[in-house]
């Protein structure tokens, strides 16, 4: 006895379970590093070799911070007396809000820990301040 042959029909369906793995793995990783981007400082670096500020110019805000973390601001009515972080932030948005293109520059001493000017770098990004200058001493030429 023969058996009819059976027509076969093709199956037009897309298989998305590939497809769905993908995503979900994608998911993750976008899921891990976007918290990772947000995290740090802004800085805006001078390229090297570094040009002095345009004398013409407004006179920058500078922060110093010594060696023990006390912070010290040019624009306060005593420049060497320290100043509290939040005074020193709301005095930088005050003159900022007067002069929006004044440039804001920190000086960091060199034997203090990086965390003190870390700390000064993120009070400023408190203050709203769109670029920072560090401020450095010139090499010596040999």
């Amino acid at each position: 006895m023969t058996r009819p042959t059976a027509r076969r029909r093709s199956m037009s369906e897309i298989n998305v379970v590939p497809y769905i793995d993908v995503m979900l793995v994608l998911l993750i990783i976008f899921m891990v590093t976007a918290p990772l981007l947000n995290q740090g400082v802004e800085v805006d670096l001078p390229s090297a070799p570094a040009n002095p500020l345009d004398a013409d110019g407004p006179e920058p805000i500078v922060v110093s911070v010594d060696a023990e973390g006390s912070i010290y601001l040019n624009i306060n009515s005593n420049p060497d007396a320290v100043i509290d972080a939040g005074a020193m932030v709301d005095k930088v948005q005050q003159a900022l809000q007067i002069e929006k293109k004044r440039p804001v520059m920190v000086r960091g001493d060199a034997n203090g820990p990086y965390e003190n000017v870390v700390r000064v770098l993120v009070l400023l990004q408190r203050a709203d301040v769109d670029s920072v200058g560090l401020v450095t001493d010139p090499e010596e030429l040999q």
